[in-house]
């Protein structure tokens, strides 16, 4: 139990903290011309090598408590506000929000629908109705969808301390 809630408020002041930067920060993070590509590397350094695939994830997620390691998989949303988190979508029908370690950095706004490879930490966790609207607020729904978020979510999370965003093939 003590375990969940450390990561659940780790998780949920990741998340908060992506609104609460100054203006200073969202001035200079212009969105990426869609002409130029979104592939790179951010955070800490890695490569590649040693990766499961998203259906190895979910499978060990389902018999322990949390996975350590590298993930490849392709990116499905971008936080429209700061690329402050990503969603993967995974085999089992689910997405998996990607936090960045320390909000320490960031990925390029225009990087939806690119492959990706994240290191880091995945946990299962319960995601609270406030933090969830948050989250639609940055993904830019309308105020209706974010009114239609009324119940707490089971969802799978990842805090990444490296990404490598691969050419969009």
């Amino acid at each position: 139990m003590k375990k969940t809630l450390i990561y659940f408020l780790m998780i949920a002041s990741a998340g908060f903290s992506c609104q609460q930067r100054g203006t200073e920060d969202s001035e200079s993070l212009t969105e990426t011309s869609k002409s130029e590509t979104a592939a790179g590397k951010f955070g800490a350094d890695i490569n590649d090598s040693g990766v499961v695939t998203l259906a190895e994830l979910v499978a060990e997620l389902e018999s322990k408590d949390e996975f350590s390691g590298k993930v490849v998989g392709e990116i499905k949303e971008v936080c429209s506000k700061k690329g402050c988190w990503m969603t993967i979508d995974l085999p089992n029908g689910q997405s998996m929000r990607v936090t960045f370690k320390d909000y320490g950095f960031f990925v390029p706004l225009n990087s939806s629908g690119y492959p990706v490879v994240i290191e880091g930490i995945a946990t299962k966790k319960v995601t609270d109705v406030e933090t969830l609207r948050h989250y639609a607020e940055d993904a830019g729904k309308s105020k209706e969808e974010i009114e239609k978020i009324t119940e707490s979510k089971n969802e799978y999370a990842f805090e990444a301390v490296g990404v490598i965003i691969k050419e969009n093939a």
